[in-house]
């Protein structure tokens, strides 16, 4: 049994399942023609936010990628304003501007979401920068998948991080596939947080669709992240739950192994410990129908929200 408190594992368990619903409306939206672009679920990987970003302080910072829908929500941003924006409704977190690929909230210290592989791990980086120039203990989370540790920015960066000491942690999302290319056909590695070796800097390998394993992970990195000691690689072993978009059929996944992965499910395990603690079903039921309720509320508030002015957003790309 977990040594994490029941109200701790309550928190997490909630916005895991916060995240498994916004997904599953945002697809039926998308569906529906509300939302247009590209759309990409992170069902099946909701412990890694969870877990990583629990352990946070407020005023730390994120970084997310394409997938970032679970790091906004797990960040405590308001699924209200985040469904507006994957509408492009004005009253989303960038007033439509950003869609799905790129919610960013300053106010949260979200740095924003980024639609290139690999392009938030630089920027993490300097923002670990800066909070060694400012000296204070915040420190800068990056997350980025699998795909992105064969960019050369990773590892420029990583680099950078090691020998300036940077406050950051790089989350690496592995959940086995850049778009529809298996993990283990472009790295000869059966663990990608082996890289972190070449940097002097601590690697670290571990469930990711754990939100406690995840959680309990971060507490080392952050110590050591606080104190002035340098960045750490967090490698959390996940799997997508479907294709790299709504629009992918995932055909390349073998069935075996999604099944597998399915059967370790993130919701699921969080709800295992959530039981294992006494927290009784009737209580777990009322806490699933408060978040459905509330995510209906949420592509209600989208749907009603005003489209950004046409004469306005033309003022945004004068020449």
């Amino acid at each position: 049994m977990s040594s994490v408190a029941l109200d701790l594992l309550q928190k997490m368990y909630e916005l895991t399942y916060t995240i498994r619903v916004f997904e599953q409306k945002a697809i039926e939206q998308y569906r529906l023609g509300n939302i247009r672009g590209y759309l990409h679920p992170y069902l099946g990987e909701e412990a890694v936010a969870v877990g990583a970003i629990t352990a946070l302080n407020e005023d730390d910072y994120v970084i997310s990628t394409h997938r970032g829908h679970g790091h906004a929500i797990a960040k405590g941003h308001d699924t209200k304003l985040m469904m507006a924006e994957l509408f492009g409704k004005e009253t989303g977190y960038c007033r439509g501007r950003g869609g799905s690929m790129h919610v960013a909230n300053l106010n949260q210290f979200n740095l924003g979401a980024n639609g290139i592989v690999g392009a938030g791990i630089p920027i993490a980086t300097g923002a670990a920068m800066g909070i060694k120039q400012k000296s204070t203990k915040q420190v800068a989370v990056s997350f980025f998948s699998d795909g992105a540790t064969n960019n050369g920015v990773f590892h420029e960066s990583l680099n950078m991080a090691a020998i300036y000491q940077l406050p950051v942690i790089y989350v690496l999302e592995n959940n086995h596939y850049a778009v529809s290319t298996p993990v283990q056909s472009c790295a000869l590695l059966d663990n990608l947080s082996d890289r972190a070796t070449a940097y002097c800097m601590p690697g670290y390998t571990v469930d990711g669709n754990d939100a406690v394993v995840v959680y309990e992970a971060m507490q080392g990195p952050l110590e050591r992240a606080r104190h002035g000691e340098g960045p750490s690689l967090i490698e959390c072993k996940t799997y997508r739950q479907g294709g790299h978009h709504v629009n992918d059929p995932g055909l390349y996944m073998p069935k075996d192994v999604l099944a597998y992965w399915k059967s370790r499910d993130p919701v699921d395990l969080m709800k295992k410990r959530l039981l294992e603690k006494g927290l009784a079903e009737d209580s777990i039921r009322a806490i699933n129908q408060r978040i459905e309720n509330l995510i209906d509320t949420s592509v209600q508030f989208a749907l009603d929200s005003p489209e950004p002015s046409v004469e306005e957003f033309l003022t945004e790309v004068e020449e």
